[in-house]
């Protein structure tokens, strides 16, 4: 497989903050192009066997994923897991175990939009979750939208739901060293999901690039629904420098509210690696029936 795959390994279904079905969004990525594709929901693998089969149905090549919540340097930072095995005992475990503070979380941040007019948002996220134990701040700003509060869910977290706003609540994840190994025990590619998101000095960027690796990662998102053409070419770079393969994904969550549609990245650069290339083994191929996630 080539850098020029059509892959699109990061996206959201409502088993975690998506807008889609796993099924739904089978069919969207087939409609769209997409020839190898990974669901990556929040710190959930429950989404797995039904987007894993629904690939199959549709002749799609399919990789199993999840994207993992760390704590980092006091902020949260993503790591996507592509190609695991979705039945490994300690995965599981530590995902629950990452689940367990979100509904706590959820408390705090309406009591905080509460002191400031907005009631009744606790109840009014619950009505957009498709699992309660994953409500998240995307379902609180669906519901600001919803009523009115604000006109889209980026104009809410600006105001709300971002730190030093009346919303926010920090939580602590999982540490950077548990999520990688979660994932590699389980014969998954650890994957820093979109670097530039994340508001890092150079030297503590250095110093999370450093750890992941050291502590077996491999790969990053270059290309990814968040990334300007120069912050790829950044990353480019990055993943030249430790030696990481490519990754790409949209982050695709919902029709309305993505501003990157399923299979709409441009190629990752020629130069490097794709993650997909060490992970051959891992593929379900479209004309396979996916019996270990059965």
């Amino acid at each position: 497989m080539t850098s020029t795959l059509n892959a699109d390994l990061h996206c959201h279904s409502v088993v975690s903050d998506g807008t889609l079905t796993p099924e739904a969004l089978a069919r969207r990525a087939k409609t769209q192009g997409v020839a190898l594709w990974a669901l990556t929901d929040h710190d959930e693998i429950g989404g797995q066997a039904p987007a894993a089969a629904a690939a199959a149905a549709c002749g799609l090549d399919y990789l199993t994923g999840v994207e993992i919540s760390v704590t980092f340097l006091h902020q949260t930072v993503h790591i996507v897991g592509l190609g695991f095995d979705p039945t490994d005992a300690q995965l599981i475990k530590g995902l629950a175990q990452t689940r367990g503070g979100r509904a706590q979380r959820a408390q705090e941040m309406a009591a905080g939009l509460a002191q400031v007019g907005i009631k009744g948002c606790y109840e009014g996220a619950l009505t957009f979750v498709g699992n309660p134990n994953l409500i998240s701040r995307t379902h609180f700003a669906r519901y600001l939208v919803e009523t009115g509060v604000c006109k889209d869910t980026y104009e809410v977290f600006r105001k709300y739901l971002t730190e030093g706003k009346p919303g926010y609540v920090e939580h602590r994840w999982a540490n950077l060293k548990d999520a990688v190994t979660w994932i590699t025990q389980a014969g998954g590619v650890a994957v820093i999901a979109h670097p530039a998101r994340y508001k890092f000095s150079a030297n503590e960027e250095f110093a999370l690039f450093s750890e992941f690796k050291g502590h077996g990662g491999q790969g990053v998102e270059v290309v990814t629904g968040s990334h300007s053409v120069a912050e790829a070419a950044s990353y480019a770079n990055t993943a030249l420098e430790f030696g990481l393969v490519a990754s790409r994904g949209s982050d695709f969550h919902s029709p309305e509210e993505s501003r990157t549609e399923l299979g709409a990245l441009p190629d990752l650069p020629d130069q490097l690696t794709p993650v997909w290339s060490i992970l051959a083994g891992r593929i379900q191929r479209a004309n396979q029936t996916p019996a270990m996630l059965a």
